[in-house]
């Protein structure tokens, strides 16, 4: 095995010098042909840009399509994509997407205004059940559409007056349209193709195959064999295809974050998604140059499930929250310069800081655990935690079961998940407690405090309060931003008080870059978009 403190590429290029030394690895081929290797921790949950829901889908379907704007990768501002320019009303109420002439489809067909509205539609029909749905909700009428209140879709807020001119016509002001239109969301989709492969609002069809998917973004997928690799090659039809320098980007899923990291150290990666927590400070003194941390708008968090006895009684999730010892996981479990997380929004998002209203207080969350009959821990039914399946989030699972088994004398199972089967698992609402987390989709704190309105796709909590909901949607009609964030302090006190979801850390992502990896930078959004990386051997 290659010694960690010695320059991979160095090696790799010294073994190839010698008669005997091994074959060519994957990185020093890619260099050559400017392929990309790249590992994205899980097996997609699917490659449609309306049903995706995770980080992991999204880094690789963002290159696959484009929307009306595009994340600039230095700091996710928003840039042209399909939508060559825009501009908005005096009242900020609505907006017209001026579309460029020479964007395309992948199979040669003319990227037009109908298909975004057609796109729209099929995000907001009921049958889909896009968990994202409700980020289409600032559009007039989406939010009657989506819950079955209004039938006629010509009354939602998109129109297209002709192939180039999109305008929408929102609810109320939302000075950030820009950056919240390059979400996959708001991705438009080839109705000829979805309607090929099933209905409208039909989930999981086989237009997402290879041979099948016709994608408007600056690769096409020549590749998908579960569970082995996702392969995406240069499209010859985007629009701005002279500044894509790659070639070829192969995403490799891969949950072990040991393995992967065994994977980069071999040569077999140029980028990870992860890293050990325990070869951090190894790659600290060693690689610096191969480590790169960088702070995330990201909440790691578990969810109860509410509607499950005794999670349903607000004292015992606060028993269960005021229990853990957060600044312990962080320094000796995680490992990655993390901060303890006391609310579901991170610090300084775009401004906006949360209250802190609780802390760890073991005292506290034993008298609670006794107010709700549990005294001691007796007669406490056994409850399971869920995880997807890494090390990282095993560890941190099994320092949750420690502390409550000493804190608060129950004890708490544990069982993983392959990613794809957990996401099913909490969408259909079969499980007790289970670890999640969340990265910002945009830089506002409406991106995290929205998560847990009622009816919202990816709340999955069971948890609903009117007073909450009430104050979110005051919200987002408010344009003074301290009064804005005056209610969004409301709602966030309010969460905390309720505990439906309980705050263990905030991220910072740790992973793995080789320096020839060019054009990738470390963003809040932890987005990479590939249309500006190459490769410098």
């Amino acid at each position: 095995m290659i010694p960690l403190r010695l320059p991979l590429l160095l090696v790799t290029a010294a073994l190839l010098l010698t008669g005997c030394g091994p074959r060519e690895t994957r990185v020093a081929a890619g260099n050559r042909t400017q392929t990309i290797h790249i590992g994205n921790m899980a097996e997609p949950t699917d490659l449609d840009p309306q049903i995706i829901n995770s980080l992991e889908d999204y880094k690789i379907v963002m290159n696959l399509m484009e929307g009306l704007t595009a994340c600039r990768p230095k700091d996710c501002q928003p840039v042209p994509g399909v939508a060559e320019r825009w501009e908005a009303s005096p009242d900020g109420l609505t907006w017209t997407f001026h579309l460029r002439a020479n964007a395309v489809w992948s199979n040669g067909d003319p990227v037009t205004a109908d298909d975004f509205v057609y796109a729209y539609r099929r995000m907001l029909s009921p049958g889909l059940a896009a968990e994202y749905a409700y980020m289409l909700f600032s559009l007039q009428g989406a939010r009657e559409f989506n819950t079955g209140k209004l039938a006629d879709f010509t009354q939602v807020g998109v129109k297209a007056p002709d192939a180039r001119t999109l305008v929408l016509s929102l609810a109320f002001p939302v000075p950030y349209l820009p950056s919240l239109v390059y979400h996959n969301a708001w991705y438009p989709v080839h109705r000829a193709t979805i309607e090929k492969f099933g209905k409208i609002d039909q989930r999981s069809t086989l237009w997402t195959r290879p041979g099948n998917y016709v994608g408007n973004g600056a690769f096409v997928l020549s590749a998908w064999e579960p569970n082995q690799i996702i392969r995406l090659t240069k499209s010859p039809t985007y629009w701005d295809r002279e500044a894509v320098r790659l070639q070829e980007a192969d995403f490799y899923p891969i949950e072990s974050s040991t393995t992967e990291e065994a994977a980069f150290r071999s040569g077999q990666l140029h980028a990870t998604a992860q890293i050990p927590s325990e070869k951090i400070e190894t790659y600290q003194k060693e690689h610096p140059d191969f480590l790169h941390q960088d702070t995330n708008l990201a909440t790691y968090f578990y969810r109860f499930n509410v509607t499950k006895p005794p999670l349903n009684d607000v004292r015992v999730r606060r028993a269960l929250s005021l229990a853990i010892d957060r600044q312990a996981i962080v320094e000796s479990v995680v490992k990655g310069g993390q901060l303890p997380a006391f609310h579901l929004t991170p610090p300084n998002t775009a401004g906006y800081t949360a209250n802190v209203t609780f802390h760890e207080d073991v005292a506290a969350a034993r008298q609670l655990l006794a107010e709700a009959g549990f005294k001691d821990g007796q007669g406490f039914p056994r409850l399971e935690i869920l995880y997807n399946t890494t090390e990282g989030h095993r560890l941190v699972a099994e320092s949750l079961q420690q502390m409550w088994r000493k804190n608060l004398g129950i004890d708490i199972g544990l069982y993983n998940q392959e990613a794809k089967v957990w996401n099913d698992t909490m969408r259909q609402g079969n499980y007790q407690i289970a670890r999640y987390g969340w990265v910002g989709d945009y830089l506002d704190p409406s991106t995290f405090l929205e998560l847990m309105t009622t009816g919202n796709g990816n709340n999955q909590t069971g948890w609903s309060n009117p007073e909450y909901d009430r104050l979110i949607d005051q919200a987002r009609r408010t344009l003074d931003p301290a009064r804005r964030f005056a209610l969004y302090h409301q709602a966030e006190d309010l969460l905390m008080a309720e505990m439906p979801i309980m705050p263990i850390y905030f991220y910072v992502r740790n992973d793995l870059l080789l320096p020839c990896v060019k054009g990738w930078y470390g963003n809040l959004l932890d987005l990479h978009p590939l249309k500006g990386v190459y490769l410098e051997p």
